[in-house]
């Protein structure tokens, strides 16, 4: 009788503790869920409101102050022999540390130093739009960006070098690919702002 008792209580007892772990993980999942997809559903919230109340939306009418920031020196660079020693017959020639290639986009592929900005990161960059850490470089060190433009006329027209603060959109994980690259610049929401990026397919 004291056995039944005991193996009564015992299974009481286990089944007790697996409730209570099912719940915790089920909570923290939620929780660690929700925390991980709220920056990105408020942004393109706040994105698409702006895109449907103006005739030309503009990234600049968000209120980018919700994101951490950091100062740094921004310059700018090239594919080509006069940033990176490389010609276009070289078999590196544009790509990235990451193994994706440059792109200068709505989502620009930029160059930091990973330990503070990690391969991924996505940060907001006034006057450029975003930028995903890809690359590094050996003058790349501390709070600087280096910005990937398409020619070096650009660079000097369009950019030249600014200390400025930047807003972190996301930190990354030490990674990025093609697909991830293409579906931040394919998402739909963001089509609107990145017109000014797509060129005729007779341009290319």
């Amino acid at each position: 009788m004291n056995m039944k008792k005991w193996m009564i209580r015992l299974l009481m007892a286990i089944l007790f503790i697996w409730a209570m772990i099912s719940t915790f993980q089920a909570l923290s999942g939620i929780k660690a869920a929700a925390a991980k997809a709220a920056p990105a559903s408020t942004l393109e919230k706040g994105l698409a409101a702006i895109a449907a109340s103006q005739p030309q939306p503009s990234l600049d009418a968000y209120d980018w102050s919700n994101y951490p920031k950091k100062k740094v020196t921004a310059t700018g660079y090239t594919a080509g022999a006069e940033s990176t020693g490389k010609s276009p017959d070289h078999p590196g020639y544009g790509i990235t540390y990451s193994g994706v290639k440059v792109k200068r986009d709505l989502y620009s592929t930029i160059a930091a130093d990973t330990s503070i900005f990690p391969i991924g990161t996505v940060l907001y960059i006034p006057g450029y739009d975003f930028g995903v850490v890809a690359d590094t470089g050996s003058a790349i060190k501390g709070n600087r960006l280096d910005l990937y433009f398409e020619t070096v006329s650009d660079v000097y027209k369009k950019w030249g070098k600014q200390t400025l603060d930047v807003y972190i959109i996301k930190m990354g994980d030490g990674s990025l690919t093609e697909k991830e690259l293409a579906e931040l610049n394919e998402n739909k929401t963001m089509q609107v702002f990145r017109q000014q990026y797509i060129k005729p397919e007779t341009e290319e």
